[in-house]
């Protein structure tokens, strides 16, 4: 018991200053489930499918008050969760889609935000508002997150791992991507095998695109 406290105290220390962070950012958070073995925990009858809020009406209580965030995370070691479909979208897909859609889009200097799951995803925060493409919608694996979802932000923990960072916001200058070119850097994803290059006509179009992302 004294090593789950020592460890709550330090880790929980760590969720409240990224929190905080975030908030600082504009990106409101609310606390969510964690596991504590195989078992998630932190509030009654808590689902077992992941993170979950822990807080009935989340929603309306996500927040970037950072006197609020700090009593949240002040005992136990919460998931942070970032509802989605206000500040931005979240676009979820397959590691392997993921790396090639970075590939394509540091290519043609599109900076983004990119987090990974310790479970194989990749997230890709996006201006809200966009719904996925025909030719992306239902694929395997693809999900927009709008509004009314929510992910769990690094470095929540599940029992596989930790939530990470591929790239920071601070170093997109936590400006959102527009979600047609991160569409389009994925469709092109899709369509290319893991072992070709992203590179001659895909990428010149994705250039195109990239010239009218909004900050």
């Amino acid at each position: 018991m004294q090593w789950w406290d020592s460890y709550r105290a330090v880790y929980g220390t760590e969720l409240r200053a990224e929190a905080m962070v975030l908030a600082d950012h504009g990106w409101a958070v609310v606390p969510g489930t964690f596991p504590q073995g195989d078992v998630w925990t932190g509030c009654t009858d808590a689902p077992q499918a992941g993170p979950a809020p822990v807080l009935d009406d989340w929603a309306a209580a996500a927040t970037t008050d950072t006197g609020r965030i700090a009593d949240w995370w002040s005992g136990l070691p919460y998931s942070i969760l970032l509802p989605t479909g206000l500040t931005f979208d979240v676009i979820e897909v397959p590691a392997s889609i993921g790396r090639r859609a970075a590939a394509a889009l540091r290519a043609v200097g599109v900076p983004v935000p990119i987090a990974a799951t310790p479970t194989g995803e990749w997230l890709f925060p996006v201006l809200p508002g966009e719904p996925l493409r025909p030719d992306l919608a239902g694929r395997p694996g693809m999900t927009l997150h709008g509004r009314g979802s929510y992910l769990a932000a690094p470095p929540s923990v599940f029992p596989q791992g930790s939530i990470h960072w591929r790239v920071r916001p601070a170093a997109c200058g936590w400006r959102l991507p527009d979600p047609y070119s991160v569409q389009d850097a994925m469709a092109e994803a899709v369509r290319e095998r893991p072992q070709r290059g992203l590179g001659g006509s895909s990428t010149y179009r994705l250039a195109t695109v990239a010239t009218g992302i909004r900050s």
